[in-house]
């Protein structure tokens, strides 16, 4: 396969709000670049980005598929992203590796929870923007609201370099500000077009709009800036290098109309990207530690290899692939390279590029490309590889997860299976995290949404052929006490054979909200052996552990074991152990027993509107609102939460808000339960005991 110098890449990721439209962008973008021959449509299952078993039954983007094509003597990498929010951290892991993010806005829709989302992501990792307005060709588009709307919340540098002329179900035409020119688009899909003179009734706003763009480009440059105004306007060819600079600058970001179905206006979005797109060449030098820890550069030009792995796949069609960037030097099959996360060494195997589920083999690639590796031994998402100088390059800043389920395998013995097949899904997808808790004896599931939890499962069932059952995760209380409490509690048993006797003398006292237990003794005398200290002390964790109210763990108290007595024969440390469990029991009731519940901290991002409804249900759900702050044009709500109120909660919130609505929560403390729910609680815990 031809090789590329890295000025002559295009990394992108193609991102937005769900149903924009992307996976259609990519597959006109391919048919344009020759590599298939017609495009695929989303109803049929048949595109080249969507490809797994969950993506063609729920007709959505799951994964972040990588793809590639030639246009005009440039090679693009595209990253196909997954809009829906379940799936974040396939957008977050692919917006690392790549030189800019085009995001698509949907045509009727305008601006979505989607869009502000993943603006405020390319925006913190630092890379430049492309706005697309996609789906023109339906009814009820608002293109003039929409760059209004844009322009609100993401800047008046926001700049529209096409207009629609013909917007709706017939639509073909567009205007092409840069070159004041009328492009009417053939209507088979093939992207094939013609150029004309703009129309009369359009000439005095594509005049004024160039020369608003001209004024964008001299802005960039102060040689230009002052040509500009010796000259009054600038020639095509000084304009080139000043858009792309301002691209880099993001003094301007421009914004293209498209319709993917029908393949209009994607051509000249595909001449913007070749021509004034980023390229590795505008991001030499890349952020590393070293092995103390200190910072470092990576360069484009070094000589030393790194490279990074943002995907993990392992799928039937496609086998067991890592996918990486290069970032410095020159990657080859049968290389020796150094996983600085791991602390191994890794031979790479066979190289591949992707579209989608089909691989081309390479035998190398140039730093600034993208590729894949046939799955290396104990490589894992994030990881750095590299050769010569030991760097690391920083992980991925992933979201905590939001909803979570406890699992369980339906048959006995598939315990095993599950572990290593919960292990592959995590390994591939870092967002999905799992977690034996031995408090509440779950495994719990975590991740970003219903549907990721579901897409995350059938996965588990189908590739490991485990029969699973979900539940909704038991919350972990805590027992404590109010006040104080003491008490004596003698063992005696006597059955032939060896006795056993121990009394032990205790009091309790409560402790500080997340102090623990602390077992201390203050025996004086003979009366008991202090070898007998750690078998009480053994006693009280066991009860500490397995509770008394309600079968939940103790916390924040101090117990005292301050005197007892023993039989010089038949005192014994199973003895004692009992007696510190009995004593201790009779001391946690006498010293107004209570539970605490854990309290999260919510942050929910909401739109303006929809505000009331969810602070209505945060106090429905016994939540205290701490404060809110705006976002644009959405309100981020913060306010604590009990656990035990937030079963799903990502789901309520989508619900509320239309699926415009976005959490995220996190451990607070601990508090006081309600008598009434408290009491609820240990009635379900004595019924369980009864059966």
């Amino acid at each position: 396969m031809k090789q590329f110098n890295s000025g002559d890449i295009r990394n992108f990721a193609i991102v937005g709000h769900g149903a924009t439209g992307k996976t259609s962008l990519v597959e006109s973008m391919l048919v344009l670049g020759g590599e298939i021959n017609r495009m695929g449509t989303i109803e049929a299952g048949s595109t080249v980005a969507d490809y797994h078993p969950g993506e063609t039954e729920r007709q959505i983007s799951i994964h972040s598929t990588p793809l590639h094509m030639e246009w005009t003597d440039k090679k693009f990498n595209m990253i196909d992203v997954p809009g829906y929010s379940d799936f974040i951290g396939e957008a977050i892991s692919s917006l690392a590796v790549v030189d800019m993010a085009v995001i698509l806005i949907h045509a009727v829709n305008g601006l979505e929870v989607g869009t502000e989302s993943m603006w405020n992501n390319v925006t913190k990792i630092g890379i430049p923007k492309t706005l697309v307005i996609n789906g023109l060709d339906r009814e009820h588009t608002r293109f003039d609201h929409i760059l209004k709307q844009t322009r609100e919340r993401f800047g008046k540098n926001v700049f529209p370099m096409h207009l629609p002329v013909n917007a709706g179900p017939n639509f073909n035409q567009i205007v092409d500000v840069l070159r004041r020119e009328l492009i009417t688009y053939n209507t088979d899909g093939s992207g094939r077009y013609q150029e004309d003179d703009v129309p009369e009734n359009l000439e005095s706003e594509v005049g004024r709009l160039h020369e608003e763009l001209i004024e964008f480009v001299a802005e960039s440059d102060d040689s230009l800036l002052e040509k500009f105004f010796e000259e009054g306007g600038l020639t095509e060819e000084e304009m080139r290098g000043g858009i792309h600079r301002a691209i880099q600058d993001q003094t301007f970001i421009p914004l293209f109309c498209t319709s993917a179905t029908t393949n209009i206006g994607v051509a000249r979005l595909c001449d913007f990207i070749a021509k004034y797109g980023a390229s590795p060449d505008d991001r030499k030098i890349v952020k590393a530690l070293d092995e103390s820890e200190n910072d470092v550069d990576v360069s484009l030009n070094g000589s030393d290899t790194v490279i990074q792995v943002f995907k993990t796949t392992a799928e039937s069609h496609v086998g067991e692939l890592s996918l990486f960037r290069v970032y410095s030097g020159l990657v080859k099959t049968g290389t020796d390279l150094y996983n600085t996360n791991r602390k191994n060494s890794e031979r790479l195997g066979q190289l591949f590029v992707l579209n989608g589920k089909n691989r081309t083999q390479v035998d190398r690639l140039s730093a600034g490309d993208i590729g894949s590796v046939v799955k290396l031994k104990d490589t894992h998402t994030g990881n750095t590889l590299c050769s010569g100088k030991k760097v690391k390059l920083p992980e991925l800043d992933l979201p905590n997860p939001n909803i979570h389920s406890a699992i369980s395998s339906s048959a006995k013995g598939d315990e095993e299976k599950l572990a290593v097949g919960l292990a592959t899904l995590h390994e591939e997808d870092p967002t999905f995290v799992y977690r034996v808790d031995s408090e509440v004896k779950q495994t719990i599931i975590s991740g970003q949404g219903e549907l990721h939890l579901q897409v995350s499962t059938e996965r588990l069932k189908r590739r490991f052929n485990l029969e699973i059952e979900l539940a909704k995760p038991k919350i972990p209380f805590r027992e404590t006490i109010n006040g104080k409490g003491e008490a004596k509690y003698r063992h005696k048993k006597q059955s032939g054979g060896a006795g056993q006797f121990a009394e032990v003398w205790m009091r309790i006292e409560p402790k500080g909200r997340g102090e623990g237990v602390e077992f201390t003794h203050s025996l004086v005398g003979q009366n008991v052996d202090r070898v007998f200290v750690p078998s009480v002390e053994k006693g009280v964790n066991v009860v500490c552990s397995d509770g008394v109210l309600a079968g939940c763990k103790v916390v924040d108290l101090k117990v005292d074991f301050y005197d007892g007595k023993m039989h010089p024969v038949d005192s014994k440390d199973v003895a004692f152990q009992m007696a510190g469990k009995m004593a201790f029991r009779e001391c946690f009731m006498a010293a107004q027993p209570c539970l605490l519940e854990p309290i999260m901290n919510i942050e929910v991002k909401v739109p303006e509107e929809d505000m009331g409804d969810i602070m209505g249900d945060i106090s429905g759900k016994r939540g205290k609102i701490i404060g809110v702050d705006s976002d644009g044009s959405f309100q981020v709500i913060k306010a604590q939460v009990p656990q035990a109120e937030l079963y799903n909660y990502a789901t309520t919130i989508r619900s509320l808000t239309g699926g415009r609505g976005l959490h995220s929560e996190d451990f607070s403390h601990y508090e006081k339960m309600p008598k009434d729910l408290e009491s609820k609680v240990i009635a379900v815990k004595t019924k369980k005991d009864k059966e």
